[in-house]
């Protein structure tokens, strides 16, 4: 589990294929961690890069390196390429849970409509494939490529659902959100209780 708040930005340095010459094979990532403290971290943990849960297969002084499956690189976006990622280790217990509850599995991807420069925060406008609208909700959370956010605005459209977020200068300087651009695929995970409150609602009918 996770809670949102990125601990680092890291960098996937080099990437490598699993098997040679297989077209469904996934990838190796080898990630430099920036300022992540790797102290605690050994072979098995889980660190969630760009919003996604990835296990640790091996470890160096200022590095990590996971191994991704093809279906997870299909489902998800930023871990495909070389640069920058957002990167958080797994809960503890005991840790404070300054975001909202994350489990690292991306629901869906989203395309960002708009991201501008409002007065002294950014406005990010993003669009959800409708699978995802019934978890969107005004003052709601909603994790997007690893960071836990609030919703400031939904709007319901015949192809999807657009909500907005308010992104403070602090949001900005310590994650990659400030490399979006519109059109870009960003990794979303909707909020763990509205999907139990959306499940128990399907079952009452």
């Amino acid at each position: 589990m996770f809670t949102g708040i990125v601990a680092a930005v890291g960098r996937i340095e080099k990437i490598e294929p699993l098997a040679d010459g297989q077209a469904d094979a996934g990838v190796h990532l080898q990630i430099y961690a920036g300022t992540l403290d790797l102290s605690d971290v050994g072979l098995g943990d889980s660190i969630a890069i760009q919003g996604a849960c990835m296990t640790v297969v091996s470890k160096q002084q200022n590095g990590f390196a996971v191994d991704v499956s093809r279906e997870s690189l299909r489902l998800t976006s930023g871990l495909e390429s070389i640069g920058e990622v957002n990167l958080e280790k797994s809960l503890r217990v005991g840790d404070q849970i300054g975001g909202h509850i994350v489990s690292g599995h991306v629901d869906g991807l989203g395309a960002v409509v708009k991201f501008e420069p409002v007065g002294e925060s950014w406005e990010l406008v993003i669009q959800a494939s409708s699978s995802l609208s019934p978890f969107l909700a005004y003052k709601g959370s909603i994790t997007v490529n690893g960071v836990s956010l609030t919703v400031n605005r939904v709007d319901d459209l015949a192809d999807g659902t657009q909500f907005s977020i308010n992104l403070i200068p602090h949001t900005i300087a310590v994650t990659t959100l400030k490399h979006l651009k519109a059109g870009q695929r960003v990794n979303l995970e909707v909020d763990t209780i509205a999907r139990y409150v959306q499940r128990m609602l399907s079952l009452s009918h």
